[in-house]
């Protein structure tokens, strides 16, 4: 099914709201609709029919970090060097992490509102998978290590780096405990 394209107003309307979403999001602040459309100055009913619940904008917000990491993961596995390729995949998901606020909330529900966020999150979990197969495949890994653990993992190393970091040093700070994960996950 194909959505028609939506009228100029609609569509700057749309981005407005969006924009104002990023920016709560990256204040911090929990994404109320009626703040949204009270900060975007635009009527309620209108972000309400962009985007009927909290959790849809919020989606839309982290989509293109999703779709970025997404289609870093596919390039990724393209890499003849499997170490590597998980290596720099984990980066990338852990930058993005810490950049990006909207994304630990969106990957870590356990439902979603939008289907396109599910096929990425379906995406993503896919290809981490591979990546961490053909490392252990490759015998790079520790053979006790899955797909299933590296989620929590990186999840904790983006938490703390967000909590026990300034704001100036978060990514260095994230980047160290990846670092330290990295050494403990590799053999020797």
């Amino acid at each position: 099914m194909t959505t028609a394209p939506l009228r100029k107003d609609a569509a700057r309307n749309w981005e407005r709201i969006v924009a104002v979403a990023r920016a709560l999001v990256d204040e911090g602040t929990p994404l109320q609709l009626n703040d949204v459309a009270r900060r975007a100055h635009l009527g309620v009913g209108t972000v309400y029919r962009h985007f009927p619940t909290a959790e849809a904008l919020l989606e839309t917000v982290a989509t293109p970090s999703l779709e970025a990491l997404a289609a870093h993961g596919e390039q990724a596995l393209a890499d003849d060097n499997p170490g590597r390729a998980l290596a720099d995949f984990l980066t990338r998901t852990i930058e993005a992490q810490v950049t990006d606020a909207s994304l630990s909330t969106v990957t870590a529900a356990p439902t979603d509102a939008l289907p396109h966020t599910t096929e990425l999150k379906r995406a993503l979990r896919s290809v981490g998978r591979q990546l961490l197969e053909r490392a252990v495949d490759a015998e790079v890994v520790r053979a006790d290590l899955t797909s299933d653990d590296m989620v929590p993992l990186m999840c904790g190393i983006a938490y703390a780096a967000n909590v026990h970091s300034a704001p100036a040093t978060r990514m260095e700070t994230a980047r160290r405990y990846l670092t330290a994960l990295l050494e403990g996950m590799y053999l020797r």
